[in-house]
This record gives C-alpha cells, structure tokens and sequence, in this order.
C-alpha cells in the first residue's frame, strides 16, 4: 500500500479533518438553527442535546467493534453513507421532530467514523511513536472544529439556514471517495486490523513478550548478551535468530491501567461540561446581544485553547502518568465552565474560555492516549473512549435541562447543577487514586 498511495497515516489524517469539518459545523449551529426556526430555548436544545448524547453513547462503542471486525474502511463508508443520506433528508424536511430524526440518524453515522478513525491512525504504531501520531491527531480534529465554529456563524448568515445540511453533504462525499480510493489500493485483506505476526523462525524473549498484550507479558531478563545488529526492524542474523522491534513501554502496568480508568472517567465530565456549553451558546448570544457570526468568532476562544493545549502536550510528554497535570487540568475545566456560564461581562468570559479549553485538552488527550497505549484491539477501545464522550454529551445537557425544568425562575440554575456534578467528579478521581495509591 506505501508504495501506491505515498503514507498512508497522510491520507487518514485527510479523512479526519474532513469529518471534522462537516460533523463540527452541523451539530454545533443545529442549535442556532433549531432556536431560529423553531423557538427552541436554552431547556429545549439542551434536551435535543441530551438526545444525540444518548444515541451517541449508545452506538459508538458497537461502532469500534464494527470496525474492529470488519475492517476500518468499511466502517468509515457505513458511517459516512449514513451521515450523508440524513442529511440529505434534512435539506427538505419542514418539522422540528423531522430534524430531530435526522440528527439521531446522522449521530449514528458518526459513530462508525470516530472510532475507526482513531484505530486508523494508531494501528501498527510502536509505543515510542504513539503519543507522537495521537498528537497530530488531536491538532488535526481540533484545529478543524475551531474553524468550523469560528467560520460556522458567518457561513450560516451568508449561505443561508439550509447550508447547515448542504455543506456538509458536500464534504462527506469528497470523504467518501477518498475512503473508497483507500479501500481499493489497500485490497481485501488489509482494511481489517492488523493481526500479529507469526515468525519463520525462533524470535528472542523480547520479540515475543512485545507482540503479546500488556498484561500477559513476561518480565524481561535483566542480563544477557543484546540484540543483534540488523538493518531495521526484523532483521534476523544467524541460527537462532532474533527479531529486532522497538524496545517496550517502560511504565508500570498497574499504573497504566489505573490512569485509563481515571480517564475513562473523567472525559465523560468533561464533555458534560463541553456539550452543556454549546447548547447554550444561542442564549448566551442572546444575552450579550451578538449575531451567530460574531457569536462563531467570540465563543470559538475555548477551541482555539484546547488545539494550542493540544499542540503544547505534543511537543512535551512529561504530562504522560502524572496525576498532578491530571487533576489540575480538571480543576481549569470546572473553574472555566463556571466563568463561561456564570460571568457577567465578556472579558471574564473570554478568559473563562481560555481556561476551560486548556482543561479539555488535557482531559481528552488523556483518554485518547491511555486507550490506545493500554489497548491492543484499537477499534474497541476507540470505540469505549468514543462512549464515554457520548455519556458526557448525553450528561451535561440533561442535567442542566433537569435543573432550568425544575427550577425555570433561576437562569443559572442548570449551569449551577453541572458545575455541582463536576465536583463530584472531582471527589470520585482523588477516591480512584486513594485506592490505586500503590500504582503512584
């Protein structure tokens, strides 16, 4: 395939910000659609919100094992096919409840891309390069979510309210012919997963434990003479040959795994967090009196934040299995969510923004990172880490909905309720580490 298509990992960071583009412009103005169109305040689209959560969080996880199966490619046109076709629908549909279908049908889709597309990107990869591939991944979806939010207002108000379906149709066929010509020159046999490869002859300890997955490994010998030399990785030299592959992950398992679960917690609360905001970002428009232009420009601080964080975090590891950065990082996200809901003037809340993407950017790349680090079926795991999101969005927005239902004379009501359960979230973390104090 290398020697048809050039790199590979070029063409899947393609796919990734297409799917980027279109998803981020759809699902971010449907809120500012849905208000214009039909009324919906503050309580209403946080339980449209809530909805796509749910089916996000339901699906994803099935999404991953899909591909998992079946192939990355596959999945990725599944995905995609349905995207389009919904939002095709949309272009034509009339009724709140018809758009709301179309939603539920178009998050589905999502569900088969996401996943996929991590697996896509971190299959094959040796653990020293891992965090360096997760990284531009990262850089890559975030940076095009900012443009798409920063650009979405103004493209809205020059296009027209039916561009919200239209625009992204046109980018996701443009991605699905592309994922075509992929599936094509990799052939039958190598759009699924990789399996591990079997040796034609005798490999070394370390050879073997490498290709086993993390819990099942043996400890390594302390002594003894060192690898052959060889002209890259799978060299062999000799009688009793040995396989040349990079050297292992030096962390602690326990400790490993103990960081994903943490992870797998607290991205969900961060999402929670992230989807209670966008929800709301039409009410807040309305309170400080700005267009949905000048709302893209001003609210899409916070992504510019998470990218640069991002960025940062690519180019230093020393935050890889620190709790420190982790629970610091939390705290930004709660106290940035606080600032954006709650201040009364723009200036606090463009740097509550800063805050809280700084926050997420840490949270996410946590998760991401620690699944496929931990994870040997990377569609699965990409899949889990793509549930737990889909928690965070169905969370967020259903508890402030709960909360402005229950309590509608108090604006703030359901910024109050989230910020209340991200505390919690913070106690179930420093619970999680108290009992796993071994690992640290």
């Amino acid at each position: 395939m290398k020697s048809r298509v050039g790199n590979p990992k070029l063409s899947f960071f393609a796919l990734e910000a297409l799917n980027s583009l279109s998803t981020s412009y759809y699902f971010f103005y449907l809120f500012f659609f849905m208000a214009r169109e039909y009324g919906f305040d503050n309580r209403d689209n946080l339980a449209l919100a809530a909805l796509n959560g749910f089916v996000y969080m339901s699906i994803a996880w099935l999404g991953g094992r899909f591909g998992q199966r079946f192939g990355y490619f596959t999945a990725l046109q599944v995905g995609v096919s349905a995207m389009v076709l919904s939002l095709m629908a949309g272009c034509s549909m009339n009724s709140s409840w018809g758009h709301v279908v179309v939603m539920c049908v178009c998050t589905l889709g999502m569900c088969f891309t996401w996943p996929n597309l991590e697996a896509l990107v971190s299959e094959g990869e040796t653990p020293a390069a891992l965090p360096h591939t997760l990284g531009l991944y990262n850089m890559v979806w975030a940076a095009m979510g900012a443009i798409a939010f920063f650009f979405g207002g103004a493209l809205l108000e020059t296009l027209g309210e039916r561009s919200l379906f239209w625009l992204p149709v046109a980018i996701q066929l443009v991605q699905l012919l592309l994922i075509i010509r992929l599936k094509r020159l990799a052939g039958p046999t190598k759009d699924a997963p990789r399996e591990r490869p079997h040796f034609a002859v005798e490999p070394s300890t370390e050879a073997t434990a490498a290709l086993l997955p993390l819990d099942e490994r043996p400890p390594l010998p302390t002594c003894g003479p060192p690898l052959p030399l060889g002209e890259g990785e799978g060299a062999v030299h000799g009688k009793h040959a040995r396989l040349l592959l990079p050297p292992l992950n030096p962390r602690p398992i326990a400790r490993a795994k103990t960081f994903l679960k943490m992870a797998w917690l607290a991205n969900p609360f961060a999402y929670v967090a992230i989807n209670t905001v966008v929800a709301v970002v039409p009410g807040l428009a309305k309170q400080f009196e700005l267009t949905p232009k000048f709302a893209g420009f001003f609210c899409s601080i916070w992504f510019f934040a998470r990218a640069g964080t991002f960025f940062a975090l690519w180019l230093w590891k020393g935050w890889h299995y620190r709790f420190r950065w982790f629970l610091g990082a939390y705290l930004l996200l709660t106290a940035g969510f606080a600032g954006v809901l709650l201040a009364p003037k723009l200036t606090v809340v463009m740097l509550a923004q800063i805050a809280f993407g700084m926050g997420v950017g840490l949270i996410y790349y946590s998760s991401l990172f620690y699944s496929m680090d931990v994870g040997e079926a990377k569609g699965e795991h990409g899949g889990l880490h793509e549930s737990a999101i889909g928690a965070g969005i169905f969370g967020g927005p259903a508890i402030a909905g709960a909360a402005l239902y229950f309590n509608p004379s108090n604006a703030h009501s359901g910024a109050i309720a989230v910020a209340m359960v991200l505390l919690i979230g913070f106690a179930a973390l420093l619970a999680m580490r108290s009992q796993s104090r071994g690992s640290f």
